[in-house]
């Protein structure tokens, strides 16, 4: 039985990487290791670690990952089955943009584990969550919750015809204060009653979540940069400072997803036991619309019990935002008005103040292959968030205006369907190294 379990294997393994030009030296060493107790978890690891290598090609991690990743992947398999995987330390860092933020890289042997247990887990919860749950979800997204929002706004007030109040609220330091006991029992309950998932894979996700719900980050880490860099950032949004079993990694793949899990029953509790059609929520940001003013001040104070008495968080004080619709409405980069929506105003300044360091490092610099392509991708970025709003004459303006600027001396701009733009480079440089 388990020959041919192996057999099989190896067959779907050659089926699914028939195309990969690296499978043959993997299929080699699957031929001469013993498949044990659970032979689809080395194909689930080959996946994760696909997935999670994406945009992560030139990390240091990966690449010293990658120089054996097949023998890396066997011992992963090998330390998960066995029940001795054990997170290794993180990469600490802030970033300050959008906002300053305290960040956790993960080792790329652990982001391969992350990307496992969300394939394993994801699928039962995705089939729980409401619509407008817009975070780390396939099809929604920053884009989709701002339509979202508009069209609500547009039905709520009859096309604008009726009174329509929004009322916006956002949960304080939400990640720092998420509770690992609440966290753990809505997964562990979910997963028990998940029908989708085989007992085998159960037994591992708990174990994996348990693993990465008891480690915590701040132990061993690598702390990148200098400690000023933390000047400025509030003790309840660093997770040095977090209560005891509180607060989740920045960064991690399985924090986004924990997030939205977290959130879940105040969703449903939003949704259904309060009968609320227009609501939405991104992360820790979330919207609710009616015709009423008094009864929005209300939901105020519902809200604020439930977080506080079942999950343990705090609405932000100085982030609550209730007004008419027709005095427009900040959510998520855009401002939302009638009939029109725009790009914030911090999008508009990072793009003006992209194209300029561009041009003025072509100015000072013999660009590279490298440099183009991240010059290319960086405009592109831009130019692909822009094209949602009405933002024509800022493109015009900061990009296309001078066509005497650098920029078109390695490219050009191609104008596409319904006034989106796209930077290209001359075809001579696409594939030449400078």
């Amino acid at each position: 039985m388990l020959l041919f379990k192996k057999n099989l294997f190896i067959l779907y393994f050659k089926r699914v990487y028939k195309t990969n030009t690296i499978y043959k030296r993997t299929l080699i060493i699957l031929l001469n290791i013993k498949m044990l107790a659970a032979p689809t978890l080395l194909l689930d690891l080959f996946n994760a670690y696909y997935k999670a290598r994406k945009n992560k090609r030139n990390t240091i991690n990966q690449l010293e990952f990658e120089i054996n990743y097949e023998s890396n992947l066997i011992q992963l398999h090998n330390d998960i089955v066995n029940r001795v995987y054990s997170i290794s330390p993180s990469i600490c860092f802030i970033v300050n943009k959008p906002v300053k933020r305290e960040i956790f890289a993960a080792h790329f042997r652990d982001r391969v584990v992350h990307h496992l247990l969300f394939n394993y887990i994801n699928p039962s919860f995705e089939n729980q969550f409401i619509e407008d749950s817009y975070s780390c979800r396939k099809g929604k997204g920053t884009h989709y919750g701002i339509s979202r929002l508009y069209d609500s706004i547009k039905e709520c007030s009859q096309n604008y015809k009726e009174n329509c109040y929004v009322l916006k609220l956002d949960i304080q330091s939400y990640f720092m204060s998420i509770n690992k006991t609440i966290l753990q029992q809505q997964l562990t309950t979910t997963i028990t009653n998940a029908n989708t998932i085989q007992p085998a894979i159960k037994d591992l996700s708990y174990y994996l979540i348990d693993t990465i719900l008891a480690s915590n980050p701040t132990k061993n880490c690598t702390i990148k940069g200098k400690r000023s860099d933390w000047n400025g950032l509030p003790k309840s949004k660093s997770l040095f400072f977090a209560k005891p079993n509180c607060g989740l990694a920045i960064g991690n793949l399985t924090s986004q997803l924990f997030s939205n899990i977290y959130l879940h029953n105040f969703d449903t509790f939003i949704k259904k036991e309060h009968n609320i059609k227009y609501y939405g929520r991104y992360v820790d940001d979330f919207y609710i619309l009616a015709p009423s003013i008094l009864y929005l001040k209300k939901i105020i104070t519902v809200c604020k019990n439930y977080l506080k008495t079942q999950l343990g968080l705090q609405l932000h004080p100085k982030k609550i935002f209730l007004q008419h619709f027709s005095k427009g409405v900040n959510f998520l980069g855009a401002t939302l008005k009638p009939h029109r929506k725009y790009v914030s105003n911090r999008a508009k300044i990072n793009f003006k103040s992209c194209v300029h360091s561009y041009i003025l490092f072509l100015q000072n610099t013999a660009p590279t292959h490298s440099n183009l392509l991240q010059i290319r991708a960086a405009l592109n970025s831009y130019l692909g968030i822009l094209r949602h709003y009405r933002t024509y004459n800022i493109r015009y303006n900061t990009l296309l205006k001078d066509r005497n600027n650098l920029l078109f001396k390695y490219g050009y701009v191609v104008a596409l369907n319904n006034g989106a733009m796209i930077y290209k480079l001359h075809s001579f440089l696409v594939h030449k190294t400078l």
